[in-house]
């Protein structure tokens, strides 16, 4: 609606002003491809914007063709394409048709005549969308472009995207120069159209000159692959910090092997699900936040689902890690059969709110997703609120005092069974919260859990049992390290190589990153 009208508003204020002849109009309109294509890459060389309303026109499918001659019909208004008059639409008049070569010429002159815009923005999104579908015929509007382009990075990318068309010149000496501009950039598109001119190249000189700029475009793109490993490697390592975060609670402070710890990272997962499909159905126009319903969802529910199993099982098996295992090893499988039994066995899909969708671009092949930025802020104020928790509050001090001397901590009035099942129940709530962030990266499953839980434990180990500080660097470095040997030696091979890594380094060193200060109160 808002391309029609402003349509016609160019038809109304601009007409007399079209740098287009009758002629010309019509043999756009009617004719064969490369006759029409000829004409239209004439025109558009002329740099006239007014042009565009024609063209538009033409991709709107409103231009008719009679008697050599095209019209543009807009409602009830008829107008001669080649002047903008008012004019009486013949009785023989046909309906102009577009294959899809003739609209991708349309769109690409379209683009080229939004170079010479007075909006700069205009400008910018021209050039985007320009770089990968541009010939010799714009050439000429390109160089318009460029001596009246008053933006410096404009300018450069016009100058990027002239090379890109002098590449594929029959001068040699044009192909050469224009390799020697593409080397200053550092887009993945430009690495490709060279090394497609690489293998069709012939002369020895221009070959040497591609292949000079791929080494260069190649040294420049490294960085942005370098940082790309990085920042995937920081978002595993937040959310490997998510799931640790409970365990470092029920394992480093409780000493309570806790093997369902998946399923009830898992249940925060669905927990989320559910918020979302809630929200879909009732209140669809708060869809965008019902993340901020879900994470105290996924927190509650995990939290009571420990609370449950604590007091029904864990608190009898405390001391006896062996029958802990066992115990919640079963307890895990019960919860996956039961989540299959109400969600059934296929994976379900959780949706990003739209201010999570898309990503922020760094460099020109680095996109940092916004879910994935979102986790990592989020990972970064559990911690900061467990942190808080554990050494800021009063069922911290008490979780501390529990797990350093229980019978002490008993003496002088504290309620140990209360303060177990506290522990346990925030541990299992931090695992919800994991759930509801890895929700935001891939689907939901029944299975979910099982691919972090040795993860998770090796981050616990490596840290330092009971060390908040050593789940952080282990996660983090854990992350870091799996996803530069991923790129080395395959997923495959880098899980194993971490293992081995992580095998070693605890024979070496077995209190881990950190270690506990002091002796241990019950010794």
């Amino acid at each position: 609606m808002l391309r029609r009208l402003i349509l016609l508003i160019a038809l109304l204020g601009f007409g007399q002003a079209w740098a287009l002849t009758p002629e010309q109009a019509g043999a756009i309109a009617a004719g064969d491809s490369d006759d029409r294509v000829k004409v239209l890459n004439d025109v558009v060389s002329a740099a006239d914007v007014a042009l565009a309303p024609f063209i538009q026109a033409m991709l709107d499918d409103t231009v008719k063709a009679a008697g050599g001659k095209a019209y543009i019909v807009q409602g009830d208004k008829v107008v001669e394409a080649a002047t903008g008059a008012a004019a009486t639409l013949p009785p023989d008049a046909e309906d102009v048709v577009n294959n899809n070569r003739m609209r991708r010429e349309l769109e690409a002159a379209l683009a080229v005549l939004k170079l010479v815009s007075p909006d700069v923005a205009v400008r910018r999104a021209a050039i985007a969308e320009l770089k990968d579908d541009v010939d010799e015929g714009k050439l000429v509007l390109i160089e318009k472009a460029i001596g009246a382009e008053t933006d410096a990075d404009l300018k450069g990318r016009l100058e990027l995207l002239r090379a890109a068309v002098l590449i594929s010149s029959a001068d040699p000496a044009r192909r050469a120069a224009a390799a020697a501009a593409l080397s200053g950039s550092s887009s993945p598109a430009t690495r490709s159209l060279l090394l497609e001119k690489l293998a069709s190249e012939q002369d020895p000189k221009v070959k040497a000159a591609i292949q000079a700029a791929i080494d260069s475009v190649q040294s420049q793109l490294a960085w942005g692959e370098r940082l790309g490993v990085l920042f995937t490697g920081a978002s595993l390592g937040s959310i490997l910090l998510l799931v640790a975060l409970g365990l470092a609670i029920t394992y480093g402070l409780m000493g309570v092997i806790n093997m369902a710890h998946g399923e009830l990272m898992m249940i925060g997962a669905y927990a989320t699900y559910v918020v979302q499909n809630i929200f879909r159905q009732h209140l669809p126009g708060l869809f965008d936040w019902y993340i901020l319903v879900a994470i105290p969802a996924a927190f509650l529910t995990s939290a009571l689902v420990g609370a449950v199993l604590e007091r029904t099982v864990i608190r009898w098996l405390y001391g006896r890690p062996l029958e802990t295992l066992l115990a919640t090893w079963g307890i895990s499988l019960v919860l996956m059969q039961a989540v299959r039994s109400l969600f059934g066995a296929q994976n379900v899909g959780v949706e990003n709110p739209s201010w999570m969708s898309g990503g922020v671009q760094v460099l020109p092949n680095l996109v940092l997703p916004y879910n994935r930025l979102a986790i990592l802020v989020f990972a970064v104020l559990v911690l900061a609120g467990v942190a808080v928790l554990i050494g800021r509050t009063r069922l911290g001090l008490f979780v501390r005092g529990v797990t350093q001397n229980r019978r002490m901590a008993s003496c002088v009035g504290v309620n140990t069974a209360r303060i177990d099942m506290l522990a346990f129940s925030l541990g299992a709530g931090i695992a919800g919260l994991a759930g509801c962030a890895l929700s935001q990266v891939g689907n939901v499953g029944p299975d979910l859990g099982q691919g972090y839980i040795v993860d998770s434990f090796m981050v616990v180990v490596l840290g330092g049992v009971g060390q908040l500080a050593g789940t952080v660097y282990a996660a983090l470095g854990l992350g870091i390290l799996n996803k530069l040997l991923e790129g080395w030696a395959g997923a495959v091979l880098a899980k194993i190589m971490v293992l081995v890594f992580i095998v070693i380094f605890i024979q070496k060193r077995p209190q881990g990153l950190f270690a506990i200060k002091g002796r241990s109160a019950e010794a």
